[in-house]
Formats: C-alpha cells, sequence, structure tokens
C-alpha cells in the first residue's frame, strides 16, 4: 500500500502484524504501576473503543501485557511501517494545503531525528506527547485528509474527536491538552489519567504540532548565554558554563555554547541520546571519565577554546569534581526535565541509568527519596560555586522549585524568593519578552533547503531594515538576530524540517510574514509554515519562567494565555492548541500556541497582519499593566503604529508614600 493510501486508511480494517519491541531506540522509561485493578480495566476499554469488536479477544491480552510492562497502552502493532518525517507538503493527501501542512508537522514531530521517545509518539522533555497512542495517530492524519476548508478537527488530548462543520477563516484544527480540573492536575493525576488514555501532557510544541527538533531552543539559549555573560561582564571566550540535560529541547544547550563562543559542559545520563547529539554534531566531544573532563576544560581554559563536551554521569558528580578541581565555573544552570521528576526528567547520582529506570518503575516511593537526596546534594555543590563567583540561574525547568520542595538550601533569607534567579526573570523576560521579543519560527513545506537559504536571506534584508529605524531600547535584540541570522546556515541547525527561528517583535514578525507571502507569490519559494515556541511574550502564564518576572501578585493567574488562544482563534491562525503543563510540570503553568499557513494569498496577508500583531502585544499589554517598564515602552509604541489599539496603561505610585504608611 502507498504512502497516500495508508494515510486515508486510518486504523486498518484487518490488524498489522505485531511489531518486536526495537531495542535500537531511545524508548521512554516504564510509567509507575498506579491504577487499581478496575482502572486497568477501563484502561484497556478505553483503549480497545477504537477497534471493532471483532478484533477485541486478539487485542486485549496484548493491550494488557502493553500497560503491564510499560505502564501505558500505545499500540506498538499499529505504528506504521512507513519512514516517518516531514515529507514535502505536495506528498500529502489532501483536499486542504491546510490540512496537508498539520500532517507534514505532525510527521516532523514524530521524525527518529526529532522526537525523544519516537515509539511512544514523544516529542521532547521525557513525557511531551503528540498523541498517547498509534490509533489515535491513524486516526488523526486520516481525518485530515479528509478535511475541506468548511471544517474543523478537534483535538482532546491527543484524541481526535472528529470532524466539525465550520467556516474558511477558522482554524482548521483546536488542540488541547490535559486541561484538567485544577484540583485533579498533580503529577500522579497525570500519571493516572495518561494511563487511563483520556489525557496527555502536550509539552509545549510537541502537542501543538509546532516542534522543530533543538533549533527551536538554540536561538533563546544562545540569547541566554551571551546576556548571561554580558550580565557578569565576562567575554564568553575561554569561559566556562556548566548545565545538565542533553535530551529534546535542552540538546540546544552546547549548540548554543559553540555559537555564543564559550567552553560548555553540558551532563546526560543516557547513553543513547548523547551518543544521539553527538552523531548529530549538536556537542563536540564525549567524556566518560571525571579526571579527564577535568584536564579537558583546563586545557580548553588556557587555550581559549570554544568548545561543547558531553559528560556521560550525573551533574551532581560534575559540580562537585569542579569544586574539588577548584575549577571556576562562570555560568551554571540546569535543564533536566524536572517538571517531571518522578518519571525520568531527573536521576539520582550514585546509581547507575539502569538501576534508576528500575527502581523508578518498581520502586517509586523509594525512587522519590533517591531524587530529593539528589537535588539537596546538587544545590549544595551549585552553592559552593556561587560562593566563589559562579553566576547561575534556574532555566525555567523547575530545578528551583522542587530543589525547594526536596528540602535544599535555596530559599533567599526572606523565605519566599529562590536565592538564585529565573533565567527568564533576570534575562529574558526583561530584556526579550516585554520589548515583545519571541520565538518567532517557520518551516518551508517544500522541504527544499534552497527555499529556507531564501527565507533566511529574507529574513535578514527585514531585519536590517526595521534595526535602522529601530529606538536604541531594542538596538542590541536586533543586532543579536542579525548575527544569528547571517550564521544559520553555518551552524548546521536543522534536524527534521526545514525549519528557522530567530526573536522577533511583532512588527519583526509581520514584516518577515509579509515578506515570505510575497515571495511565495511570486514563486520565489513555496508555502511556508509560520508558528512559534509557546516559551513567548503573551502564550503562556508561567509563574516560574515565562512570567516570573511580573511582580504585580498576578504571575499566578492564567488569563494571558487563555486570551491569547481564543484570540488567535477568530484572528486567522490555522491551528491553536492550549495546554497544561509544558515546559515546568502538570498544574504549573497554562500555554498555548498556533500555526500559520501562508500560500501568497491576499487572504493569508490578511490573516497574517490580524493574528501576529495581537500575538505578541496581547502579552505586552498585560507586562505593562504590571508596571513593567520595557513593556509600558514597547506597547505605547505599539499604540502609535495601530490608531485602533487602546491599552489601558498603570499609574506608578511614588514609592515615598508607601514608606511613609
Amino acid at each position: 500500500m502507498s504512502f497516500q493510501n495508508q494515510i486515508k486508511e486510518g486504523i486498518p480494517k484487518s490488524l498489522p502484524q505485531a511489531k518486536p519491541y526495537d531495542t535500537s531506540i531511545n524508548h521512554a522509561p516504564k510509567r509507575k504501576a498506579i491504577l487499581a485493578s478496575e482502572e486497568k480495566k477501563l484502561a484497556l476499554k478505553n483503549a480497545l473503543r477504537y477497534f471493532d469488536k471483532s478484533q477485541h479477544a486478539e487485542l486485549i491480552s496484548e493491550f494488557k501485557n502493553e500497560l503491564e510492562t510499560y505502564g501505558r497502552i500505545y499500540m506498538y502493532r499499529l505504528r506504521p511501517d512507513y519512514k516517518m518525517y516531514a515529507r514535502p507538503i505536495e506528498d500529502y493527501p489532501a483536499k486542504s494545503k491546510q490540512a496537508a501542512a498539520i500532517m507534514l508537522m505532525i510527521q516532523n514531530n514524530l521524525d527518529y531525528a526529532v522526537a525523544q521517545h519516537p515509539h511512544e509518539l514523544i516529542t521532547y522533555g521525557g513525557n511531551g506527547g503528540v498523541f498517547s497512542n498509534w490509533a489515535q495517530y491513524r486516526l488523526t492524519m486520516k481525518y485530515l485528509s479528509e478535511m475541506n476548508n468548511e471544517q474543523t478537527l478537534v483535538m482532546y488530548s491527543g484524541h481526535p474527536m472528529g470532524l466539525f462543520p465550520s467556516h474558511d477563516n477558522a482554524p482548521r484544527v483546536v488542540v488541547t491538552n490535559g486541561m484538567m480540573i485544577p484540583n485533579y492536575s498533580k503529577p500522579d493525576d497525570w500519571e493516572k489519567f495518561n494511563a487511563l488514555g483520556v489525557t496527555q501532557y502536550g509539552q509545549m510544541t510537541a502537542g501543538s504540532y509546532m516542534y522543530i527538533g533543538p533549533q527551536g531552543i538554540v536561538h533563546g539559549t544562545t540569547i541566554t548565554v551571551l546576556n548571561g555573560f554580558r550580565k557578569i561582564n565576562k567575554d564568553p571566550k575561554g569561559n566556562l558554563f556548566v548545565t545538565s540535560g542533553l535530551g529534546g529541547m535542552s540538546g540546544a544547550q552546547p549548540k548554543a555554547g559553540n555559537i555564543a563562543g564559550c567552553i560548555t559542559v553540558c551532563a546526560e545520563v543516557n547513553p543513547k541520546i548523547t551518543q544521539v547529539r553527538l552523531d548529530q554534531g549538536w556537542i563536540d566531544e564525549k567524556i566518560t571519565d571525571l579526571n579527564e573532563l577535568v584536564a579537558r576544560v583546563n586545557k580548553a581554559k588556557a587555550e581559549k577554546e570554544t568548545i561543547s563536551i558531553a559528560y556521560l554521569g550525573n551533574i551532581v558528580d560534575v559540580w562537585e569534581k569542579f569544586d574539588e578541581a577548584n575549577l571556576h565555573i562562570d555560568l551554571g544552570s540546569d535543564q533536566t526535565s524536572l517538571h517531571n521528576p518522578w518519571a525520568g526528567g531527573y536521576y539520582p547520582v550514585d546509581m547507575t541509568f539502569e538501576d534508576a529506570n528500575e527502581m523508578m518503575a518498581n520502586n517509586p516511593e523509594l525512587f522519590k527519596e533517591k531524587v530529593q537526596e539528589t537535588l539537596r546534594r546538587h544545590a549544595t555543590a551549585i552553592n559552593k560555586h556561587t560562593e566563589k563567583g559562579t553566576y547561575f540561574f534556574d532555566y525555567g525547568n523547575a530545578f528551583l522549585l522542587e530543589a525547594s520542595r526536596a528540602g535544599a538550601d535555596i530559599m533567599a533569607e526572606n523565605g519566599i524568593d529562590f536565592k538564585y534567579p529565573s533565567y527568564v526573570q533576570d534575562i529574558m523576560g526583561p530584556m526579550c519578552f516585554d520589548y515583545g521579543f519571541g520565538p518567532f519560527r517557520w518551516v518551508c513545506a517544500s522541504g527544499k533547503s534552497e527555499d529556507l537559504a531564501i527565507t533566511d536571506a529574507i529574513a535578514c534584508e527585514v531585519l536590517e531594515a526595521l534595526k535602522r529605524k529601530a529606538p536604541n531600547e531594542i538596538q542590541q535584540q536586533m543586532a543579536d538576530n542579525i548575527q544569528w541570522i547571517k550564521g544559520a546556515q553555518d551552524n548546521k541547525l536543522v534536524v527534521g524540517s526545514q525549519a528557522r527561528i530567530l526573536y522577533a517583535d511583532a512588527e519583526g514578525r509581520l514584516k518577515i510574514a509579509e515578506a515570505f507571502n510575497n515571495a511565495i507569490k511570486n514563486k520565489r519559494i513555496g508555502t511556508v509554515i509560520l508558528g512559534r515556541d509557546h516559551h513567548d511574550v503573551s502564550g503562556t502564564d508561567s509563574p516560574y519562567r515565562e512570567t516570573s518576572n511580573i511582580y504585580d501578585g498576578s504571575r499566578f493567574t492564567a488569563d494571558m494565555a487563555i486570551h491569547n488562544v481564543i484570540g488567535d482563534s477568530f484572528r486567522g491562525a490555522t491551528w491553536v492548541s492550549i495546554h497544561n503543563g509544558g515546559g515546568v510540570g502538570w498544574g504549573e503553568v497554562i500555554n498555548g500556541g498556533f500555526g500559520m499557513v501562508l500560500d501568497g494569498s491576499i487572504e493569508a496577508e490578511k490573516r497574517l497582519k490580524s493574528m501576529l500583531f495581537w500575538d505578541v502585544n496581547n502579552g505586552i499589554a498585560r507586562r505593562n499593566w504590571a508596571r513593567n517598564e520595557g513593556a509600558v515602552f514597547a506597547i505605547k509604541r505599539a499604540m502609535e503604529s495601530e490608531p485602533n489599539l487602546k491599552v489601558t496603561l498603570p499609574n506608578i505610585v511614588d514609592e515615598d508614600l508607601l514608606d511613609a504608611l
């Protein structure tokens, strides 16, 4: 059967042969057994409802075995035989080009070169799923192949609810992931309801079909590292950045360190993903011995090298060894998946990777104890380095939050705040988000590298023109982005689809998108898919990350993210998504995203102008109301450019009046 016919078939009428478990693939760890006996029966009933009753007897024991062996029902038997990757948009069987673009993005998220655990449909972060099982994937792709531009597909936490009548300007797909009732939004709730097959953790861009491999976070990480060194008044050259995590997004760290020009040491406990990053060129060297690591870093410092080194082992050992060796760390952070601490996001020290995985599944309470012991040790080692002058920042992965819950010494003297800032709080928030700069991205749906090169050149030309008339307040941001896009081809950032990312404000996004649409109209390039990371100015309410520099008491509210996705929906987005939990943990954040297809039409131009302006300025307006100085400046500038924009500005209270109370 051809690829197109397999897509259109959906769930096969005749079951395919059962597939052997492929040990060469990086698999998700076994999830802990959390379902009671009756709940296990319910999980099986939920899985079997995708199949004709005549097939239930054959599948029930297989699904029961998956549930007992892996803690989830993935339906491995239904995994397609064709290669999973983003094909050129014309290769997809579709009545709607917009639907074909979404199919392309879904397959990119599950590409073996992109996805962290592709057979479990997990893109990154240890649990960031595109779907919960392969029946959902097959049924979704079938619906997309049948969709016309008068229909909208509704996605219910991985489950395709169905095609509903709508209209041409409505989103083609509306995605929700993990939108739990608040009192059922704790980590064990995710374990339970995900095992039942009724919800999933979509992370940010995994369950919204907008992940573009580690490149998606490389640019933001590069800006963070550059600004981190600026903050301590040091040149990156010959100076050391220490962090951890190479799976999924955090694989961006060593590449970003190389672009910034520093020495990067990134620890990772998983041998498979470490080798993948080495083979992909995202790290330069792999070292397994701590003494060798110390010697190699000292050599790199002496020779002022730009190099990225992966240490295959636990990050705690690195911090402790560097302290013992009196090796100075300039910048320190952590990007392990601590939003998911008990299910593979963070590993205990002094244990093998294999033993830790076994304990995680079979003795979860002891595993939790070991993780918390490790967090306390980790924080103690960091404190020793910061006393010597290391600048440490939380990378928004919930490291400080989980360390505080473990009783680690990371609280400030006031007992309320952490000793160390979030990188958004200290760097990205005031320097980028408040001014409207965030992770704008695009994918060339033709799959042609030459199309990507043309879009890079167009974006650079637009940014250089904007920089010439930009106010002083955003000159540095513009310069960093121009430098980034000029070096994008040389840095070999593409993994999977022909995609690019850069930090742009509303004006930049609008101008670049309009230039792309004109280039498509003039047949210089093919279709382009626009999107962004949820980690942006407006899309995410996350008190310990994206909104950590909101100081009016509203950082624990989620109105902005909900406003954002509603506004994107009626302003022309091709698809929209809203999730619980992305990036920092289930119950800790609400985040939303979008995708938009540019086809060179007048309608696409109207949609991009309407939606992109709102998508950014919604967040600037909220940050302005929180009295963030950069956001007040940015929203005033936006109102000058658009007469129909009228935003409430805050009145600033004289601190002397407050002090006199």
